[in-house]
């Protein structure tokens, strides 16, 4: 398999961290598919010209994160890390829902940042900031209320949003320094396939 990837792409960092949990790393090839700037290298495999998109063996690109995330976790022994069904899946992929809201609010964050400043909407910036302190805090409830949660799909999603705030986004107050998402995240940083995947911005 080949994965389309950036070294700074959240998305991207939730797929490989879902194949170093399976033990699938090993089988995938990264391909760097830098979606900057257009024509982008992974619009061949994916139209919308985003990565993260995963080549099969026999040529089908999966895209986007959360499709390939549960492909994988499908190819592999253990534990699924999304439920195959009744409320426990249901769990999951809402606590996925919301981290991947968080990231897709960042981004937004982020992109509207680098326009020029005559062009910069604070009103968008200011939805997006909003969305991302009420999305933070519900995960901070989530993670309070269900302390002994397995390793699944929605913590993988929790820690790339927080991880991808603190990279980003650290000059706003985003509620980070709740101790409900600070400890868990001290924690979750010396899981060895975080550490494997923190974001490189290039040089």
């Amino acid at each position: 398999m080949q994965l389309y990837y950036s070294t700074t792409s959240p998305y991207v960092r939730k797929v490989r961290i879902v194949a170093i949990e399976k033990g699938l790393a090993g089988n995938i090839e990264l391909i760097d598919g830098n979606p900057w700037p257009e024509p982008t290298v992974v619009a061949v495999r994916n139209p919308l010209g985003k990565v993260p998109a995963l080549v099969l063996d026999d040529g089908t690109a999966l895209f986007d994160s959360p499709v390939i995330c549960e492909y994988l976790d499908t190819l592999a022994g253990g534990t699924l890390l999304i439920p195959p069904a009744g409320p426990a899946r249901w769990s999951v992929l809402r606590t996925q829902a919301v981290a991947d809201g968080i990231l897709d609010a960042g981004v937004t964050v982020v992109l509207e940042r680098r326009r020029p400043i005559e062009l910069q909407s604070a009103a968008t910036v200011d939805r997006a900031v909003a969305a991302i302190r009420r999305s933070v805090a519900y995960l901070a409830a989530e993670l309070e209320s269900q302390p002994l949660a397995p390793f699944d799909m929605g913590r993988i999603a929790t820690a790339v949003a927080i991880g991808y705030l603190h990279f980003r986004l650290p000059d706003i107050d985003l509620g980070l320094s709740d101790p409900r998402i600070a400890d868990w995240w001290s924690l979750m940083q010396q899981r060895p396939s975080l550490d494997a995947t923190v974001p490189v911005s290039p040089p």
